[in-house]
């Protein structure tokens, strides 16, 4: 026989209708759930926007400080002149570049293989004439928000459903021990009975 044939139908909100068999166990089961959803959508989806916003907010920072600079190669890079046309790969060198208050500023940056010194080579910089990786496009930086607004809202949101799976379970257990109590208890009564 089907386990369902047992069980009955489901019946959706059974535990806030007026019921002689309802316990108060039930009730508290039944809200204590109904929070643990609400608090997990609530809490996954404001924490997902937070992040997410607040890591369009910092993108869009970059790329309104950041600005490209031309740097010279100070010498010249390691590879050859040849090896360039193979598929864009780069070597690092050393560069030097000019910031608007005139004070010249050298670091590693990629460049061409075999590029001579003095060659022209863009290079990003910050605000105070520090090198920095391009900052990303619009939809780039779109991309990356819902994907780290994605991962913190699912990672907010897990701590209030593991909790209120581990709070039902607590319940369960104790109602469970309350009715084993009772029937053994009540149980031995029916063995005296005579139909």
């Amino acid at each position: 026989m089907p386990l369902k044939a047992l069980r009955g139908p489901k019946v959706w909100l059974w535990r806030w209708r007026r019921n002689p068999l309802r316990r108060r166990a039930d009730v508290v089961e039944a809200w204590v759930v109904l929070a643990a959803w609400l608090l997990t959508v609530l809490t996954g989806v404001l924490a997902g926007l937070a992040a997410a916003r607040s890591v369009e907010h910092g993108l869009a920072r970059e790329r309104a400080a950041w600005h490209p600079t031309v740097a010279h190669v100070v010498a010249q890079a390691p590879g050859s002149a040849t090896a360039a046309g193979t598929g864009g790969e780069r070597v690092w060198a050393e560069v030097r570049w000019t910031v608007a208050d005139g004070s010249a500023h050298t670091g590693q940056a990629r460049v061409a293989p075999g590029s001579k010194a003095g060659s022209p080579v863009t290079v990003w910089t910050d605000p105070q004439g520090h090198l920095v990786t391009r900052p990303t496009t619009a939809s780039e930086a779109a991309f990356r928000a819902t994907l780290i607004g994605g991962m913190v809202g699912v990672s907010t949101a897990a701590v209030p459903f593991v909790g209120g799976r581990v709070l039902r379970g607590r319940l369960e257990r104790r109602r469970m021990d309350r009715w084993d109590a009772e029937w053994a208890r009540l149980g031995p009564q029916w063995g005296r009975m005579k139909w």
